[in-house]
């Protein structure tokens, strides 16, 4: 276990890492806030180092070529990092609440990070930790979700316009679940066809065909015009595969179907269709 693990403490409900030192006091922000909830009603803390020492380990799953899921499913929302490949560098989109010392070796074998970016605060995880385990690699945070990171460093690098955060990947603020709520679109992905990283702004449902919610588990919408903006926001970027922040995906036509969720979406909260209820 590394030195620096020792007081590091971490939300058991999020698994979002605060900074070191003594046990943080109160209650996690993140998870009071009316998009997630704080497990059984009563804050938990817990320590970096237990998670470890407990036995806890991470789960890789490789998607497609250059796209493997790192996954944590009993540290704290459970969600699926992805790691992206390129010849330009390794980019950590969406970061585990948990990290070891195999799944440092491991992404150093494949060529270390030369980025790491949260699709939203949600999946900040232990940013800093994979940050500090990889020579400080920056971490790209959505200005507008700024004030969501508990624990900060000189590694933090916010930004507001899209822009190319490795050759071959473009990351856009897309807003929705979050106001900086960030998908990154991998050009080489899907075989040259490309692939939206879309965390939870964009989410695949049972049907083939995604939503988009402010808050899943308390299941809170999103107005008609906020759902068009996010679709909106997209044009010009080109993918035909999209992929969660759970690993599922939209295995093709993505772009499309997108654009016809976010209709059906709109049409829906906006009462167009409430003969039918």
């Amino acid at each position: 276990m590394r030195e620096e693990q020792l007081s590091l403490w971490q939300c058991a409900g999020c698994a979002v890492e605060f900074p070191p030192g003594a046990r943080p006091e109160g209650i996690c922000l993140i998870c009071a806030d009316e998009r997630q909830y704080i497990p059984g009603g009563t804050q938990q803390w817990v320590r970096t180092q237990d998670l470890a020492t407990a036995g806890h380990q991470l789960t890789l799953t490789e998607l497609e070529p250059g796209l493997t899921a790192i996954a944590s499913p009993e540290i704290g929302i459970g969600q699926s990092a992805l790691l992206v490949e390129t010849t330009g560098g390794n980019l950590l989109f969406d970061v585990p609440g948990l990290i070891t010392e195999q799944i440092i070796d491991w992404i150093e074998s494949r060529g270390g990070l030369a980025g790491i970016v949260a699709s939203h605060p949600h999946m900040y995880g232990v940013q800093q930790q994979y940050s500090q385990a990889f020579d400080d690699a920056p971490i790209y945070v959505a200005h507008l979700d700024a004030h969501w990171v508990q624990y900060s460093s000189a590694a933090l690098k916010l930004w507001r316009d899209a822009f190319e955060v490795l050759p071959g990947i473009t990351l856009q603020q897309i807003g929705g679940h979050f106001p900086g709520s960030t998908v990154a679109c991998w050009e080489a992905g899907a075989d040259g066809r490309g692939v939206l990283l879309a965390g939870d702004a964009i989410f695949p449902v049972a049907d083939g065909n995604v939503t988009f919610l402010r808050s899943y588990p308390n299941r809170i919408p999103l107005s008609a015009a906020v759902v068009r903006r996010m679709a909106a926001s997209l044009e010009g970027l080109e993918f035909d595969r999209l992929y969660n922040n759970f690993a599922a995906s939209v295995g093709s036509d993505a772009y499309r179907i997108v654009q016809y969720s976010a209709d059906r979406y709109a049409r829906w909260v906006s009462g167009e269709f409430d003969h039918l209820t």
